[in-house]
């Protein structure tokens, strides 16, 4: 019978898959070379398995460490999980989190459902908003903190990541070079459509407006229903979208920092928590590769 495995074995086997050296495995998890060396060939003995092919300069998995490599990440993934859970501190309270529906949609939820685990006594009350209309909810108070896209006369904030901005359009939809390009965009003082506008002014090309929404669900609906091209966060590109670049004519674009913003006044801990949650896990959000 194969005995429990030890995640720490487990940890070091991914380690040595994701640096694909022993010695660089062993000062990911802090152990030295022999060590880990030593916990693979007791992780194989355990499966009576052989893990990697080749010798130890050039390590590849096998099918059988492909398979391992797998239930490792979600047995690690749970293990990590359930430690978090029971170290956070008992922190309680209530949070009013600002954040535009983009980000809402497409970067947060696997934040919020991580710190609702650790955190399962703090309700988050969210609010949905352009950032400008969330930088003026932060000064009259109204929530505690926000997630904001950088506003060229707003200061402040604690920068979280740069989010490339993309031009994107149905994927049958067809560009013609030549033609006027249609152009679904968020209303007047947007920065996406400040950037999407002088991109194409810059680069002579002729467009229109021909779609406004202030949600990413109304220019979702203008892209997908092929009545215009807009420009989404890259995190937004989804499967039903396509990416559209130079050989469709398009200049490049500018990616545009997100930001952290609190409220003026001292905030609670349950604020504070928060804060400090999404700083920490919003850069590990995996961003969707671009489509071809």
């Amino acid at each position: 019978m194969i005995p429990d495995l030890e995640i720490s074995l487990l940890r070091s086997f991914v380690a040595v898959n994701e640096t694909g050296s022993i010695t660089l495995a062993g000062q990911l998890v802090g152990r030295t070379q022999p060590a880990i060396t030593h916990q693979m060939h007791r992780l194989e003995r355990a499966l009576g398995k052989t893990l990697f092919s080749g010798d130890r300069r050039h390590l590849a998995l096998t099918r059988d460490g492909e398979v391992l490599l797998a239930y490792a990440r979600t047995l690690l993934s749970l293990n990590d999980e359930v430690r978090e859970r029971f170290a956070a501190p008992e922190v309680v309270g209530h949070v009013r989190l600002g954040v535009p529906d983009l980000y809402a949609a497409f970067l947060l939820p696997t934040v919020l459902v991580g710190f609702a685990r650790a955190y399962p006594q703090v309700e988050i009350q969210l609010r949905c908003s352009r950032s400008i209309h969330l930088h003026a909810a932060l000064r009259r108070e109204e929530i505690d903190i926000a997630l904001m896209t950088r506003q060229p006369d707003l200061d402040g904030g604690v920068p979280v990541r740069d989010e490339p901005l993309i031009w994107v359009a149905g994927r049958d939809y067809p560009v013609d070079l030549d033609a006027v390009l249609p152009l679904a965009l968020m209303p007047p003082g947007s920065i996406y459509r400040q950037h999407a506008t002088g991109a194409l002014g810059k680069a002579r090309r002729s467009w229109a407006v021909t779609a406004v929404s202030d949600s990413i669900a109304g220019l979702q609906a203008a892209v997908h229903a092929g009545l215009a091209i807009s420009v989404f966060p890259l995190c937004a590109l989804t499967p039903q979208l396509r990416r559209l670049g130079a050989a469709e004519g398009l200049p490049p674009l500018p990616a545009q920092e997100i930001t952290l913003h609190r409220r003026g006044n001292g905030v609670s801990a349950a604020t504070d928590h928060l804060a400090r949650y999404i700083l920490s896990e919003l850069g590990n959000v995996t961003r969707q590769q671009a489509s071809s």
